[in-house]
């Protein structure tokens, strides 16, 4: 049973959310561009689906997800029994794990964040849920923008949370992926066709302040890394 004592309103309203979309976005400053789904070598002329996050909830309602024109659904959750599969269409990926700070985040990582990218640069939309949109499932999303997009943890938490203010992965995941953005962003520099973007964060997180920071394909794109999946 969810228990609200103690929880802000916006954080109550947005576990009751079914799912929030996370990208494309673009933060509510003029000189800060807006944040892409996927970044690939090349231009293929396509433009890049739509990434959500959400609960379980959102994958019981057909017409949210027919709406919403829900292609791919990542499903991190524990338990033989799914709501959705490729019987209804869907292109699915599970990812079995309990939301617990001894669970290995680790070895699903890298699989996870592919298969988003494979995804979204073919024009799909993808939601990834997990039981509550809480903890599991965000933590594959901030992986996702980790390894894909360049961000630190920090940012990337951050632009998770502005768009679904009740995610809060557990202490087990929050370390893993501090450790995915140190294997990640300390590589040598970046090819001469990536540049950097100095953007700056505004109203990130519940403190509503700005968190100055670089947007930094610091890294080759998911697609020069040898590793894809089809769908």
């Amino acid at each position: 049973m969810i228990r609200f004592e103690g929880m802000t309103r916006e954080v109550m309203e947005a576990m009751c959310t079914p799912m929030h979309q996370i990208l494309p976005t673009r933060y509510p400053h003029s000189s800060s561009p807006t944040i892409r789904s996927v970044n690939q070598i090349s231009s293929t002329g396509m433009p890049s689906g739509n990434l959500f996050l959400g609960s379980m909830s959102a994958t019981m309602d057909h017409e949210l997800l027919k709406r919403h024109h829900i292609t791919h659904v990542v499903q991190v959750i524990d338990g033989p029994w799914i709501p959705i599969s490729e019987k209804d269409g869907f292109l699915c990926l599970r990812i079995d794990i309990h939301d617990k700070p001894s669970a290995d985040l680790k070895p699903h990582l890298e699989g996870a964040c592919q298969y988003i990218a494979t995804a979204l640069a073919s024009g799909g939309n993808v939601l990834v849920h997990c039981q509550q949109g809480i903890s599991r499932s965000p933590a594959i999303v901030i992986a996702y923008l980790i390894y894909n997009l360049g961000l630190s943890y920090d940012h990337a938490h951050a632009l998770v949370k502005r768009h679904r203010p009740c995610v809060n992965p557990n202490p087990g995941f929050v370390a893993a992926l501090r450790a995915w953005e140190n294997k990640w962003r300390s590589t040598t520099p970046p090819p001469p066709q990536f540049r950097r973007a100095n953007t700056s964060y505004v109203s990130l997180g519940s403190g509503g302040g700005a968190i100055e920071g670089d947007v930094v394909v610091s890294h080759p794109p998911p697609f020069a890394r040898g590793m894809s999946f089809s769908s």
